[in-house]
């Protein structure tokens, strides 16, 4: 072979020509080699990307970028919470409880209470009495999980034997009584928001109630079937499709399917473009929303016939399912009118027992929960400004 290097010219200098042919040779050499590894890299890497990657939901800082489409977003989300307090996802002692309390259609009833709605004598009490004296309720305390906020919340709720879970909130004291629209009050609502996308995305259907709603009648006849996001309302127009009502969270069913857990995340990103809002008040903007209309939510709105509350009480106790102590301001005072609506319900069924189930029967509350300026006796319905609830 020739040494390209040895081989010189006629006049004794090396070739010039021979020379940069082995140049050439030796780097379209190297070229070929490089390609061969960075096609084959490419390809083992492509191949990897294509079994292995996971479209995470966007961290969504802004609503002004379009959310994901339901094709391609995934139903279960990373363990981070979309607000920032920590919390574990897959704790095995929450799927536990949802196990032992699901109904068979994997259905839980949710409430969740602070220290001073589950204190002796107070909110958590009346609840579960609620459940206790209504028209075939009893059975409903089996599927009821209650969600404690705080650690002595907590521990009152297993003296009840109720099904009961601790949810933690790293540097915050949900213990005290929020008062509405505070600090701590909006902390509390979104941390509830939050949890309940968590069942969703468990795989379970919730009816969630506030501790304050009272339960006269099992509710779930009375549901819409096969509807993704029922809410009752602070003031029901008679149109459940109407978006215009006004929609109280404190009670909802909410079906587990990729359309609702899809809802939520929105409902709680939403946060951002409306930072001084609450959740509830958040909904009634995000229910017009176009995006709601396309991942195909099916809402609706339960009539106060049946689900009905001190903004707008039930006007039938051979009707009534559930009425909540909504429209209060202060603690002491639900408690007071709350306790009246109990005795109102024994009354009432007293009647029935008696077979006076024609008499005609009133509430006698609102009473202490009424607004400052209106005087006492019963309220029929209240202006949409008065009609949220003023209390946690």
């Amino acid at each position: 072979m020739h040494n390209f290097y040895s081989e010189k010219s006629s006049d004794g200098r090396p070739h010039i020509l021979a020379k940069w042919a082995f140049r050439i040779a030796i780097i379209g050499s190297t070229v070929a080699v490089l390609c061969m590894v960075f096609h084959n890299t490419s390809h083992h890497f492509d191949h990897f990307y294509h079994k292995s990657s996971y479209l995470p939901w966007p961290s969504m800082s802004s609503l002004s970028k379009p959310l994901p489409t339901l094709s391609s977003s995934p139903v279960v989300s990373s363990s981070k919470t979309w607000d920032g307090m920590a919390f574990v996802k897959n704790d095995t002692k929450l799927r536990k409880i949802l196990r032992r309390a699901a109904m068979k259609d994997k259905t839980v009833i949710i409430t969740t209470l602070n220290e001073a709605w589950a204190a002796p004598n107070s909110v958590l009490d009346l609840f579960v009495e609620s459940l206790r004296i209504g028209n075939q309720t009893q059975g409903l305390l089996n599927h009821l999980v209650v969600i404690a906020l705080d650690y002595n919340a907590y521990r009152r709720c297993t003296t009840l034997h109720l099904h009961c879970y601790f949810l933690t909130t790293k540097g915050i004291d949900f213990s005290r009584q929020a008062a509405y629209m505070t600090n701590i009050y909006l902390t509390m609502m979104w941390r509830r928001t939050n949890f309940l996308r968590i069942i969703l995305e468990e795989g379970y259907n919730f009816l969630f109630t506030d501790a304050d709603i009272m339960w006269f009648r099992d509710p779930f006849p009375r549901l819409f079937p096969d509807v993704d996001f029922q809410i009752a309302c602070d003031n029901f127009n008679g149109n459940s499709s109407d978006k215009n009502n006004w929609p109280n969270g404190g009670f909802k069913f909410v079906r587990s399917n990729r359309r609702t857990i899809e809802f939520y995340r929105y409902w709680n990103a939403s946060r951002e473009r409306y930072p001084e809002l609450n959740e509830q008040d958040i909904l009634n903007h995000i229910k017009f929303d176009t995006h709601v209309a396309k991942i195909g939510l099916e809402m609706r709105f339960l009539s106060t016939d049946y689900f009905g509350g001190f903004c707008m009480p039930s006007k039938d106790f051979n009707l009534v399912c559930t009425m909540h102590a909504n429209c209060c301001l202060g603690l002491d005072n639900k408690v007071k009118d709350v306790s009246s609506m109990l005795d109102d319900w024994r009354a009432y069924m007293t009647l029935i027992s008696a077979h006076k189930a024609t008499q005609h029967m009133s509430w006698t509350v609102p009473n202490y929960c009424r607004p400052p300026d209106a005087g006492r006796g019963p309220t029929v319905k209240l202006n949409a400004f008065d009609s949220r609830d003023k209390s946690a």
